[in-house]
């Protein structure tokens, strides 16, 4: 199973009302066809009630830390934007780019 449909399955026990998983690795360094280390994950749950980013964040690192590198997994960057239904606007935020990023 990919890292991306990994991530998607352990994100899914915040019982989100929108989630999306984006792989950014393309637009890193060290780049190759298949390669998955770089993420964004847009997720939108009633379970961010009354937290603060830094809370939400903690939250989603408590799902996701058997993938991520500090755990073993293999996951570099994890970019996170979490919201309760009322903050989302339907938007994804643009991501910078990595200024290791191949060049064209």
């Amino acid at each position: 199973m990919s890292l991306q449909q990994q991530l998607i399955e352990n994100l899914n026990s915040l019982s989100p009302s929108h989630l999306e998983v984006i792989n950014e690795s393309s637009g890193h360094g060290g780049y190759y066809p298949g390669k998955e280390s770089h993420f964004k994950v847009v997720i939108v749950s009633e379970a961010f009630e009354g937290l603060r980013a830094v809370q939400r964040h903690q939250k989603v690192y408590a799902c996701t830390q058997n993938l991520l590198s500090a755990g073993g997994g293999h996951i570099h960057a994890l970019a996170l934007h979490t919201y309760v239904p009322s903050e989302w606007v339907g938007r994804v935020p643009e991501s910078p780019n990595c200024a290791h990023a191949p060049k064209g």
